[in-house]
């Protein structure tokens, strides 16, 4: 109750699409980051084939600078293909004048991409809208900070907050530890609304039922 994910990820379980879904080589990889300072940053890892949105692996850790999570990143066995930030990347940090962008462009991460600065809203809807096209890798993204359930786990306790005193739930978000990992999915969502928008003609295709068959990699 309250959860803005809930009905999806139940659809998704249902249909079999929180499953194994290995890594294919032959498709490159995309990153989605929620950036975090006192609190944790997440990380998605997705490939796209047509329609469908394979989110392979998960990331989360607090404490850290961003060379850490950019050198995590090296050390796994994906050739990237670009990695999409939310708009507060562009901040610049009053001390050194230097924003994160600037820092990440700075540590060797190429292709970076700043998701559109939209209100929260309009990126849950998109995230609502995306997940329709996303299979889950259930071992990868589960994994947080040391060893705890959270990545998929964090999409499915996303939640507005709860007004105690009126006894309802209120039209924002609440803030706790399930936000970074829907944070960075928001971000996934919004950097690729335009990439995947529908086309009938080109796009659509009817997606495989069962795990094995989805992901079959030869």
């Amino acid at each position: 109750v309250g959860a803005y994910y809930g009905k999806s990820l139940s659809k998704l379980e249902s249909k079999g699409r929180i499953c194994s879904v290995p890594f294919d080589s032959s498709l490159n990889v995309l990153t989605a980051w929620d950036l975090g300072i006192d609190d944790s940053t997440a990380i998605w890892f997705v490939q796209l084939h047509r329609t469908e949105v394979r989110v392979i692996d998960y990331m989360e850790g607090s404490g850290e600078g961003l060379e850490h999570y950019i050198k995590e990143l090296g050390n796994k066995p994906y050739v990237y293909s670009g990695h999409l930030f939310p708009h507060d990347i562009m901040v610049r940090d009053l001390i050194t004048s230097k924003s994160r962008l600037e820092i990440v462009k700075s540590l060797g991460l190429k292709n970076v991409r700043v998701a559109a600065k939209l209100a929260v809203a309009d990126g849950i809807q998109a995230a609502r809208n995306l997940l329709d096209r996303c299979w889950f890798d259930k071992d990868n993204c589960n994994q947080g900070r040391l060893g705890e359930q959270r990545g998929i786990e964090s999409l499915k306790n996303y939640q507005k907050k709860w007004d105690s005193k009126n006894k309802i739930y209120l039209s924002t978000p609440k803030h706790d530890w399930a936000s970074h990992g829907a944070d960075a999915f928001r971000t996934l969502a919004v950097g690729l609304s335009d990439d995947l928008a529908d086309d009938a003609d080109e796009k659509k295709s009817r997606l495989p039922r069962a795990c094995d068959s989805a992901f079959t990699v030869v």
